[in-house]
């Protein structure tokens, strides 16, 4: 295999991590939200599922940012710029800026009724919406 070839082998395999980190944001968010509807509904509790919601949280949030590094790391790479596929950088910057935030703002809630559940809930979804975008992004440049 000559160097193309292996970025090649390198952007598939971002680009599958990704999706992966995608899937596990949906994971993420569909047990907020049930976490929410449990809360919100005056039912019982299930704490097995709080506790999963925050344990993997802060993993998840830190994979997400390791790939756009990794991402920004092969674009580099391979362009020397990091201006070569702009859409694609700067919704990745978004990203990772949103993951900081939601995981700065899941620091502050320490009630029931915070306020800042909503901001948390709001950017999850937001989160969700624009790594299906990317991962959409990222198929149409490597194919």
């Amino acid at each position: 295999m000559n160097s193309g070839e292996y970025l090649y082998f390198l952007k598939a395999i971002h680009g599958a991590y990704n999706s992966v980190m995608m899937f596990l944001f949906v994971y993420q968010g569909w047990l907020g939200l049930k976490i929410r509807k449990e809360r919100t509904g005056g039912g019982n509790r299930d704490f097995f599922i709080i506790r999963k919601h925050r344990k993997m949280g802060p993993i998840i949030a830190f994979l997400g940012i390791l790939g756009f590094l990794s991402g920004l790391a092969l674009i580099l790479i391979d362009e020397g710029h990091l201006f070569e596929y702009p859409l694609h950088f700067i919704i990745g910057l978004c990203l990772s800026l949103l993951i900081t935030t939601t995981y700065y703002l899941s620091q502050k809630i320490n009630r029931l009724d915070s306020p800042i559940r909503a901001a948390h809930s709001i950017i999850g979804i937001i989160l969700i919406g624009l790594y299906l975008l990317q991962v959409f992004i990222g198929l149409v440049i490597i194919f």
